[in-house]
């Protein structure tokens, strides 16, 4: 594994933190795959000279900070994470769809405008959730960034997009992978067979990616570490090795994450919506629980942040939009896409979080596990490269 710093995983980052980004996997992947005017900022173009191929394969919720804990569960992918891994920033809020658009486009947040996993259409009072995300509103308008899958596309480049057969033409898929050949695969043998397939096709260049879901999903549900946790965590390490063993001798594999996750206790919770405090002054709540985003009544803010300040207390971090923005997180934001970022912005520390129990959907409230905000464990993801 890295020899990067040790940094407590409650550890809140900035975000200069050391080394690469998500953003940063797909310019690397083409400048080796030689397409004109792409960039390296990860240096893999020496590492992987003469690869023709590359299959990303993004790991939903497989952060840097869970590679120890599903160790004992998946060989090959302890393996690889002791000899050719190495850390990761995701980027803020630390959330699949805000991921997966940076890992699409190269770009941080502000500038590509999915900025949460929840997000209020400015001038609307519709709260837009990205990842139930069809056609309104246009997903070639509200994320206007070109994609890397383009740039490859338009260079020659054979490009390939493997994942859950439901997301095909979804809002957040023609955000994020715009560009590539979609190709539907429900289960880790699936997703394997497809991505394996479609890297074999065509004497050219060639980029496919993968996503897999469960180990997020059965975090939420069951907690990290929890016996389904596990169970999926070995699965994965079949994909994986399946992976690894059936790579061409020109191709290469990197595997990353969108985000980590952690476990939220019962006493570390706050109701939005059970506390009348936390309501007052407030027109629409958005994000999700460990990054919230408050829209308010006009004149409201100073209010807002005051109740909200003093409720949470040291659970979380109380800001205006504009000191959000200032911390750098987002990057550029430009004017069209500010008001998709709450006036109001609630950034949770340790294992807080604030729920609303009323006004999302039920089982969001339930859960065990969760992500979002800005610390170590939730933002820090791996980079496995592995050539063929």
């Amino acid at each position: 594994m890295s020899d990067s710093p040790v940094v407590a995983p409650l550890a809140v980052l900035g975000p200069d933190h050391g080394g690469g980004r998500l953003a940063d996997v797909l310019p690397s992947a083409l400048a080796v795959l030689g397409v004109p005017g792409a960039a390296d900022p990860l240096g893999l173009v020496p590492a992987l000279a003469g690869v023709r191929r590359i299959a990303v394969l993004l790991v939903d919720g497989l952060g840097w900070y869970q590679l120890p804990t599903a160790a004992p569960y998946a060989p090959t992918l302890a393996g690889l994470a002791a000899t050719v891994a190495r850390p990761l920033v995701a980027g803020f809020p630390s959330t699949t769809p805000t991921s997966l658009v940076s890992l699409g486009t190269g770009v941080a947040p502000g500038e590509h405008g999915v900025l949460g996993f929840t997000v209020r259409v400015p001038g609307t009072d519709r709260v837009l959730t990205h990842t139930d995300w069809a056609a309104d509103p246009s997903p070639l308008t509200w994320q206007p960034v070109t994609t890397q899958w383009e740039r490859a596309r338009a260079a020659g480049v054979a490009v390939t997009v493997v994942s859950r057969p439901e997301f095909g033409g979804s809002g957040l898929t023609v955000a994020a992978n715009r560009g590539g050949d979609f190709r539907g695969a429900a289960g880790g043998e699936a997703v394997a067979a497809a991505m394996l397939a479609a890297l074999a096709t065509g004497p050219g260049p060639t980029l496919v990616s993968g996503y897999h879901a469960d180990l997020d999903r059965y975090g939420h549900v069951y907690g990290v570490d929890s016996e389904p946790w596990r169970v999926a965590a070995a699965e994965v390490d079949t994909l994986l090795a399946r992976l690894v063993d059936g790579l061409p001798p020109d191709a290469a594999l990197l595997v990353t994450a969108d985000h980590g996750q952690l476990d939220v206790p019962a006493a570390h919770r706050f109701d939005l919506d059970t506390d009348p405090r936390l309501r007052a002054g407030v027109r629409l709540v958005a994000g999700e629980a460990r990054v919230r985003y408050l829209h308010v009544e006009p004149g409201a803010i100073d209010d807002v942040l005051a109740a909200w300040s003093e409720v949470l207390g040291d659970a979380a971090r109380v800001r205006t939009r504009d000191e959000a923005v200032a911390t750098g997180w987002f990057g550029p934001v430009p004017e069209e896409h500010l008001g998709r970022i709450g006036d109001v912005v609630v950034t949770c520390n340790d294992t807080y979080a604030v729920m609303a129990s009323r006004t999302e959907r039920p089982m969001a409230s339930k859960l065990v596990a969760y992500h979002g905000s800005d610390t170590a464990a939730e933002l820090t993801v791996p980079l496995l490269v592995v050539r063929g």
